[in-house]
C-alpha cells in the first residue's frame, strides 16, 4: 500500500514540476545554433498583434531581430556584393545594434549547391564579410561581430532550381 501511495505521490509531483505558469515560462526559439528565450505574455504575439496566450518577443533576442528587422540578406549567383535590398536590411540591422549594445552577432555566410565545398566555403566567407563590414561602416564595433562561412553545407530550401538557389545565397546574422 505505501509504495503505491508513493508512487502516486511521485507522478503527482513529476507532473507538477513539468507544469508552468504562462506569463512566465520561456519558449526556445533558433537561429542557427544558437537557442535564444523569449517570454510568454498573454495576450501578446511575436508579430505584435493581439491574441490571447501567445509569445511576445524579447527585445535584444535573436526572434526580435528575426521578426522586427531582418535577419538575411541575399546575393546573386557566384557574388558578394552587396544589392539595395540587402544594405536596407544591414541599416535596420545597425540601428538594432546601437540600439542593444550588449548584443553581439555572428554573420553567416552561405551559399547555394553549385561549385566545390572550397569555393563555396570562400565564397560564403566573402558574403559574411561584406555584410560585416556594412555594418562596420554604419558604426557597429567590429568586435562585436564575428563571421563564419558555411558554403553550401546548411542549405535554407532543398532543391535544384533557381527558386531555391536564390533562398539560399544569403548571409544570416544571428545573436549569440
Amino acid at each position: 500500500m505505501n509504495i503505491k501511495a508513493l508512487s502516486i505521490l511521485a507522478a503527482v509531483a513529476l507532473l507538477a514540476a513539468c507544469s508552468s505558469d504562462p506569463a512566465t515560462s520561456t519558449n526556445t526559439t533558433s537561429g542557427g545554433n544558437n537557442p535564444q528565450t523569449a517570454t510568454t505574455t498573454p495576450g501578446t504575439t511575436a508579430g505584435g498583434g493581439g491574441g490571447a496566450g501567445t509569445r511576445a518577443v524579447r527585445p535584444g533576442s535573436q526572434e526580435d531581430l528575426v521578426v522586427n528587422v531582418g535577419d538575411r540578406v541575399f546575393f546573386d549567383y557566384d557574388k558578394f556584393d552587396l544589392k539595395p535590398e540587402a544594405r536596407a536590411v544591414l541599416d535596420r540591422q545597425a540601428a538594432w545594434m546601437r540600439q542593444f549594445g550588449s548584443v553581439n552577432l555572428t554573420v553567416e555566410g552561405h551559399c547555394d549547391e553549385r561549385g566545390t565545398r572550397e569555393y563555396n566555403l570562400a565564397l560564403g566567407e566573402r558574403r559574411a564579410n561584406a555584410a560585416k563590414d556594412y555594418l562596420v561602416a554604419k558604426g557597429v564595433p567590429a568586435a562585436r561581430l564575428k563571421i563564419i562561412s558555411y558554403g553550401k553545407e546548411r542549405p535554407a530550401v532543398l532543391g535544384s532550381n533557381e527558386a531555391a538557389w536564390a533562398q539560399n545565397r544569403r548571409s544570416v546574422s544571428v545573436v549569440n
